[in-house]
């Protein structure tokens, strides 16, 4: 079994997966930077913030987003349309990064046309810690890990429900910070079930790495968020949080209904007594630092 993620690299991040705000797992907002624009933008990132994201992980616009369904290749679009450049991603991070931990979902191309090393380099500067990269081959991410770590960010490994046990070992070897799991097969959306394959995947991870483990793709209600905090230490929702945010007539509805969706999460991670068992049975470090806390340190924790 690999060691817990670094705390001297992503401390923030660390701080957040050990103690969530909701006390049962890290919630973890995704919204696309500079949709539907960077004011707007702004105004979410805040609103997210004081709903109850523990993490916020922002997506770079980039024309082939692959892992993506959609909802989210229409926001980057659209952002993208907007003139939304990776400096701009950088400075709403670095805006925000003291009322919490950032990571960034970008495309490896972005970081090459920046520069690795610089963009590395940039992400720390603006208080990002950790960076998804959904198509960097594991087996080619050592060399861009490493520059990473220099500058002080981590490359965070992905597992999916049909990664053999080989890749997770990989991935657990690659966890610096935390592994992304991808809850279904496919592309992000909203989704009616959480995938079937998740608690065998979340099982197989913890057997070989302490990281905290973090799932997203397809979770979109409050009751999803729940089943999926009593298997991981994060959950991220992505999708339906944007979808709400492109129905929405103007910045002041959008805002609301973000921070509706994300209230509704926080206190369905807050409320959840569902699966507790078997999440104590598979559970990590972070889980592990949660079941030590009492009742009070729980309440000031909701508070």
């Amino acid at each position: 079994m690999t060691k817990a993620a670094s705390a001297d690299l992503a401390p923030r991040l660390a701080a957040a997966f050990a103690a969530p705000r909701a006390a049962k797992a890290a919630l973890i907002p995704y919204l696309t930077a500079g949709h539907p624009d960077l004011r707007t933008s702004h105004l979410l990132i805040e609103a997210v913030i004081a709903a109850g994201a523990d993490i916020v992980e922002l997506g770079v616009p980039f024309s082939d987003p692959i892992a993506d369904g959609p909802v989210v290749q229409r926001s980057t679009y659209q952002a993208l349309q907007a003139g939304v450049t990776p400096e701009h991603v950088f400075e709403l991070a670095a805006a925000h990064s003291a009322a919490a931990p950032f990571a960034l979902l970008t495309y490896l191309n972005t970081v090459l046309a920046y520069g690795p090393e610089r963009f590395f380099a940039r992400a720390r500067r603006a208080g990002v810690e950790a960076l998804v990269i959904p198509d960097l081959p594991l087996d080619e991410s050592a060399p861009y890990a490493a520059a990473a770590a220099e500058c002080g960010v981590a490359v965070v490994p992905m597992a999916t429900p049909t990664s053999t046990d080989e890749r997770l070992d990989l991935v657990a070897r690659a966890a610096t910070s935390f592994v992304y799991c991808v809850a279904v097969t496919g592309v992000t959306g909203a989704r009616r079930e959480t995938g079937a394959e998740l608690p065998g995947l979340i099982a197989r991870l913890r057997a070989r790495s302490r990281a905290p483990l973090a799932v997203g793709f397809g979770i979109s209600t409050p009751a999803q968020a729940a089943e999926v905090a009593g298997l991981a230490d994060g959950v991220i929702v992505g999708s339906a949080l944007i979808d709400r945010v492109q129905r929405a007539a103007d910045a002041d509805e959008a805002c609301r209904a973000a921070a509706e969706l994300v209230s509704a999460v926080s206190r369905a991670l807050a409320d959840d007594r569902k699966g507790a068992a078997g999440h104590e049975a598979t559970a990590g470090p972070a889980a592990e630092g949660r079941d030590a806390t009492d009742a009070d340190d729980r309440r000031r924790t909701l508070s």
